[in-house]
């Protein structure tokens, strides 16, 4: 009895999870169609519109947060949880859950997000590309619109960039990024133990979970965007006048 219990508390949390993660999926392309209607908005000078899907973003951000620390506790709860004889408040259980995960973490505020940022900056450009946001020069240390939200540009295996990368997978312990096949190769053959190979990274790699989630594609297609945005060769107008 208590393994079928087991069996199907590991399924409902698996579906749970997936509807989760597709929610985080659904809330990240809402905000990019919210950035790029922003930058419409500015075009014709809706400053008021544009500061309201600023705020818009802001709130959805935190939304995401939470929406990742229930997907972290669903996860822990589908590979720990051991049925008892006794009824579980599973409210408690992953209140108690989510508790100790954002305790853990090493959060941001949605304010110091790099999406922020780069909504910020896109709108920023319609009126004064080229120039330094207010406040850059203060900082001791620029952002720019060439950070994403993906914790590694370059694949540490295949030394390719992230955003060229044919497989992309990500590992669910400590989020950095690899080619599937070589990482895959990489967890197969290294001995004794397949730490990740990211340089000061502890997490041992397993093969179960280094997946490509919903968000990972998302996030690189947005990086590759505003890297050839960012690598785009200046016009510069020929207004010599001719004979």
């Amino acid at each position: 009895m208590a393994t079928t219990s087991a069996t199907r508390i590991r399924n409902a949390a698996t579906t749970l999870y997936d509807d989760n993660q597709s929610l985080i999926t659904e809330i990240r392309k809402f905000m990019s169609t919210m950035k790029g209607i922003a930058v419409d908005l500015e075009k014709e000078n809706q400053h008021e519109m544009v500061k309201g899907l600023e705020n818009g973003v802001v709130e959805l951000l935190g939304v995401s947060d939470e929406c990742t620390y229930l997907s972290s506790a669903i996860d822990s709860v589908k590979n720990n949880y051991q049925p008892t004889d006794e009824a579980t408040d599973f409210e408690k259980l992953f209140e108690e859950e989510i508790a100790k995960i954002k305790a853990g973490s090493n959060s941001v505020t949605p304010q110091k997000r790099p999406f922020l940022r780069q909504f910020k900056e896109a709108i920023w450009n319609v009126h004064h590309a080229g120039q330094l946001m207010p406040g850059d020069e203060q900082e001791d240390i620029v952002m720019t619109s060439t950070e994403s939200t993906l914790l590694n540009v370059t694949c540490p295996l295949s030394g390719k960039p992230v955003i060229n990368l044919q497989d992309p997978v990500r590992s669910l312990d400590c989020k950095h990024i690899y080619a599937k096949k070589e990482v895959m190769h990489f967890i197969k053959t290294k001995k004794p133990i397949p730490l990740c190979p990211v340089a000061g990274c502890p997490k041992i790699l397993q093969a179960g979970k280094v997946v490509c989630d919903p968000l990972l594609l998302i996030e690189i297609d947005e990086a590759r965007t505003t890297s050839n945005q960012n690598t785009q060769p200046a016009v510069i107008e020929d207004i010599t006048e001719q004979d």
